[in-house]
């Protein structure tokens, strides 16, 4: 979703430092501000939105795929019609794209220690949870079993398979499914990500959803969390 476009001089800029394919029409974006030589020095919450400007076009909403104690920032970004989203999609290493705020409340992860926490992501909203996990598992102790549940179109749309092995090494039991499963090897789960609820929140003694996804998706958990009888303060969005 794009909106109008900021005026001259506002916000960061910020510099493309590396570009790597992360799923099917995904690419992750590892970003410095200009004049930062190693570490970013802009202060986020776990879970917060971007709102980048590519010059001309106007501004775009991006979650932060990367934890505030990371060196650089990192976004991800799908291949769409947006005019904002496909133009930064094309951008090489050394482009540059204007941060003109942060958005979105993110997630208050030191208000959730000593719960269970249950990540729900579809497609890219794996990107700010993604951020919150980065920022949990340094200090998993604090917490009690962190449970991620992502669902994707087909295989090929997994975000951070790289990723996934270092996750179940860190103690994170990670569950996926897939919607559409025609013409692909898939021995796993089938169906939306919200019916992977069923098999784990009964198993949890003090769990809080923290949930990711477009905004259909995440009233579909909602609801399917409140018919389970999910209290409201224990369900979680970042935006």
């Amino acid at each position: 979703m794009s909106v109008a476009p900021t005026e001259e001089g506002e916000g960061r800029v910020l510099v493309i430092k590396r570009v790597h394919e992360e799923a099917r029409d995904i690419r992750a974006f590892d970003v410095l501000p200009e004049g930062a030589s190693d570490c970013h020095d802009l202060p986020f919450v776990p879970g917060q939105v971007a709102v980048l400007e590519v010059e001309g076009l106007g501004r775009a909403y991006f979650a932060i795929a990367s934890a505030p104690e990371d060196e650089e920032l990192e976004f991800l970004v799908k291949r769409s019609n947006d005019p904002v989203s496909r133009a930064l999609y094309e951008t090489p290493p050394g482009g540059r794209v204007r941060l003109a705020e942060m958005a979105g409340h993110g997630f208050d992860l030191k208000a959730q220690e000593g719960r269970d926490l249950v990540f729900v992501a579809m497609g890219t909203g794996v990107a700010p949870l993604r951020s919150a996990l980065r920022s949990v598992l340094p200090r998993a102790e604090k917490y009690g079993q962190v449970v991620v549940l992502y669902g994707a179109r087909t295989p090929e749309d997994f975000c951070y398979r790289d990723e996934v092995e270092a996750w179940r090494a860190a103690g994170v039991e990670l569950r996926q499914v897939i919607s559409r499963p025609d013409g692909y090897e898939w021995a796993g789960q089938t169906g939306y990500v919200q019916s992977l609820l069923d098999n784990v929140l009964p198993t949890l003694s003090d769990p809080v959803a923290l949930v990711c996804g477009s905004r259909e998706m995440i009233e579909q958990t909602r609801d399917r969390l409140h018919e389970m009888g999910f209290e409201p303060e224990r369900i979680l969005t970042n935006y």
